[in-house]
Order: structure tokens, then C-alpha cells, then sequence
């Protein structure tokens, strides 16, 4: 392995239940071993991630986002707006993204792609200025994540598991009002998602058609019915079979507008980053990453 790349890391110290540094430390050993420069950033908030990763983005270091989904969003906001190269050590509870790009789970794997990887050329989401590498989703599942990022204490499959569940008995479907590529539509549903990678939940995969690479957001919206349907509707997601639910509906585009006739959480890659309306459009090959 070479050491031509030095690399600004960008740590979440709560990702994973703190484990962001223990996560991270046998990566860094290993790309100092080689020669590299490394630089260690704890994160202090959301903005001050996003400040560190562009200015080291600036200076030509690779920013490895060192978290879960959220520090990886942030991380990403800050390279894709100074144009430079970013990398991952996956340390949170979801990993999502990480998961859906088949990053390797071990430090010699991680180093080895930091220092030899190759950038790809990733879409991401512009959701009203907050950059998302994933997906935004407006419905159930952005209530879930307020439950999910309520309850840190729990196990992360356990919590993934119920939050939904809370989310439907708290829940009563929106009249949504959408805007895809100037083609407007209402429609009363449970939830919009909005996705680039199409994969979230821990390991689940939301969004089937969705890549993270083919120049267009796919979108499903999941209408009105009964509560139950929608645990049934959470049981089929694992295997990817609820996209042929008749309350389902996939399109595609490039850029939508979403309201809807009350305020509803409006959550990208783990966390709720602003309000309705929402306007999401695509940046087709905006982040490089080594991946």
C-alpha cells in the first residue's frame, strides 16, 4: 500500500454507543503504518462537521466520515461543496449506506480501500441546502426515526425493530401534495420517500429500484389503508416484496416538491434536517467517494 493521500477524520464520538473512536483507531494505525497523514476531528455538531469536512476537502485530504448515516450526510454536505474525495469507517447503529455500498467490516479492509480506492462517482439529494447521500422520507418512518434517535440506549436492531411499530399507534395519514418535474399530484398516504440510495432502517431495502448512481431520485409514496396493513407492509420490506402492494406507488425524476396539510418530521439519513415544504432535487455524480 501507498501513502499518497493524507486524510482528515471526521468522528462522531456518540455513533454506535460511543464506539466512534474504537472504530476507528486500528484503521488509523494502519494508514499511518503506511506512511499516511492523519489528522483525528471529534465532532462538536452537526455544523461543525460540516465546517471540518470542507475545509480538509479544501486542502486535498480524503474526510473520512467516522459514524453512522447522519455522520456520513454531514461529512458528505461539506466535501460535495468544496469538490473533494471522502471516505467511510462505518461506527453507528444503522450503517446503511455503508452496508449498500459493501464496504468491507474489518480495519485492513477499510485501510486498504482509503489508501488504494479508487473515487465513485455518487448522486446525492439537495433537500431545501442539506445534502443527503441516501434518502429523505416525509411520513411513518421520519416518526420513526424521532423514536429511534429518542431511545440511544437501546440495541439497534431492537430499536429499529419497534420504533416503527410506535410510530403507526401515534400516527394518522397527511393529505400530501407532490411535484415531481413539474407534474403535480395529492395523494392522502402514509408516508414519501424519497430516495437516492434506497436503503435504510438497518438493512432494509425501501426504495428496490433505487441506485446510488443512475442520474434520477425514485420516489414511493405508500397511500392510505389501515394501520395493520402498514406492519404487514414492514414485514414484506425485508425481502423487498412491498413494492407490489396496490397502496404502493414508485416514480421517478429529478426534482419534487413535497407539502402536505400539516407538519410532518421531514428526516434525511438518520435524522430530521428541516421542515415542509420540502424540495429535493438531484446532483447527479456530485460526491466522489472511495468505494
Amino acid at each position: 500500500m501507498t501513502a499518497a493521500r493524507s486524510f482528515t477524520a471526521v468522528v462522531n464520538p456518540i455513533s454506535g454507543g460511543g464506539h466512534g473512536f474504537e472504530e476507528w483507531q486500528p484503521v488509523s494505525d494502519l494508514l499511518r503504518t503506511a506512511g499516511a497523514t492523519v489528522l483525528t476531528v471529534p465532532t462538536q455538531s452537526r455544523e461543525h462537521a460540516i465546517a471540518v469536512a470542507g475545509q480538509a476537502a479544501e486542502r486535498g485530504d480524503v474526510v473520512v466520515a467516522v459514524g453512522g448515516d447522519g455522520m456520513v450526510r454531514d461529512v458528505a454536505d461539506g466535501v460535495v461543496r468544496a469538490d473533494g474525495t471522502m471516505g467511510m469507517v462505518p461506527a453507528g447503529r444503522g450503517n446503511d449506506l455503508a452496508r449498500r455500498l459493501g464496504l468491507p467490516g474489518d480495519p485492513v479492509g477499510l485501510a486498504h480501500l482509503l489508501l488504494e480506492g479508487k473515487p465513485r462517482a455518487l448522486d446525492v439529494l439537495d433537500v431545501n441546502g442539506v445534502i443527503a447521500p441516501g434518502n429523505v422520507y416525509i411520513g411513518i418512518d421520519s416518526l420513526a426515526t424521532q423514536i429511534i434517535n429518542a431511545n440511544r440506549r437501546l440495541p439497534a436492531l431492537l430499536v429499529y425493530r419497534l420504533a416503527p411499530v410506535r410510530a403507526i399507534l401515534r400516527w394518522r395519514p397527511a393529505a400530501y401534495t407532490l411535484d415531481l418535474d413539474g407534474e403535480r399530484r395529492e395523494v392522502r398516504a402514509h408516508t414519501v420517500v424519497v430516495a437516492n440510495s434506497g436503503a435504510y432502517g438497518h438493512g432494509l431495502r425501501i426504495v428496490p429500484p433505487a441506485e446510488l448512481d443512475d442520474g434520477r431520485l425514485d420516489v414511493m409514496v405508500v397511500g392510505d389503508g389501515p394501520r395493520r396493513q402498514v406492519v404487514s407492509f414492514m414485514g414484506q420490506a425485508k425481502k423487498g416484496t412491498h413494492v407490489d402492494r396496490p397502496e404502493v406507488t414508485l416514480l421517478t425524476g429529478t426534482a419534487i416538491t413535497v407539502d402536505a396539510d400539516r407538519p410532518v418530521p421531514v428526516c434525511a439519513d438518520g435524522d430530521e434536517v428541516t421542515t415542509l415544504p420540502a424540495r429535493i432535487r438531484l446532483l447527479p455524480g456530485a460526491l466522489k467517494l472511495l468505494a
